[in-house]
């Protein structure tokens, strides 16, 4: 029997104690990495989790709760997993704010919180685990843009921002690691059926007086040229993908799962 391609590797991944971060960390943890699960979540509900995909996996699962708006609070972050559970050789920057706020009545700290968890919070978890991924000579960093990384929408600039400001720092971070055996990508995923879609959908369900059900054919439809919703379980799988051995050649990239979004 050959041993998981990820065996041995450490993946941390932030945002992912719910809905797509947790499924992205319960493919890598399939795969035989170990992970760091990361959430603004009580310790209590964050063990839950960690013992839930333990039990799953059979592998070793730990749990951080920092605030990733505080750099500093970054910087004992990846002090703690370092000293308890080991330099991570995989980075999935997958942890969002988002607001709803047309321009002129977007308030500032709203503004200043999407940028410090979006993209500020990118750039130090990158820049504080790097140096191990180099020394040893691999490392898989991927980060989550979104279709909104290529196109605008209406009131929701500080998304759009950050998504399109990801794909700008997979690409520097691509060309400086390119001869290091360390690979930086960016996934974009489309619309997947997350607890905030489904409670816009209800939202529109209830205004237009159809069923919900309806409503969510309708969303996605507009959307999406397969006209269903891009499963979390497959957004995992593309990244596990970028972290095992048959991506090595692969760096710098932008890979959409949309449903044809992009191209319709």
């Amino acid at each position: 029997m050959t041993a998981p391609v990820l065996q041995g590797r450490r993946a941390l991944v932030t945002g992912s104690v719910s809905g797509l971060g947790f499924a992205i960390a319960a493919r890598l943890a399939e795969e035989g990495a170990d992970v760091v699960l990361h959430g603004l979540v009580s310790p209590r509900e964050g063990q839950v989790k960690v013992d839930r995909l333990s039990e799953q996996t059979g592998r070793r699962v730990i749990f951080d709760g920092t605030d990733l708006a505080d750099p500093n609070g970054i910087e004992r972050m990846v002090e703690r997993i370092r000293a308890g559970f080991g330099d991570p050789d995989i980075l999935v920057n997958n942890a969002v704010v988002r607001h709803f706020h047309a321009i002129e009545d977007f308030p500032g700290t709203d503004w200043e919180r999407s940028m410090a968890v979006n993209v500020n919070a990118a750039f130090h978890l990158i820049r504080l685990t790097l140096a191990a991924m180099k020394a040893k000579g691999w490392g898989r960093i991927v980060n989550l843009s979104s279709i909104y990384g290529s196109r605008g929408a209406a009131e929701r600039i500080d998304y759009v921002t950050s998504k399109t400001a990801l794909l700008g720092i997979t690409r520097a971070v691509a060309i400086e690691t390119a001869e290091t055996g360390v690979t930086c990508n960016a996934v974009c995923p489309g619309s997947v059926l997350s607890e905030p879609i489904a409670e816009k959908i209800a939202a529109i369900a209830r205004h237009e007086g159809v069923a919900e059900a309806e409503a969510q054919r309708a969303y996605i439809r507009k959307r999406h040229p397969t006209g269903r919703f891009v499963e979390a379980e497959n957004v995992g799988a593309l990244i596990a993908f970028l972290c095992g051995p048959h991506s090595a050649d692969l760096t710098g990239a932008t890979l959409p799962m949309d449903g044809g979004w992009h191209v319709a």
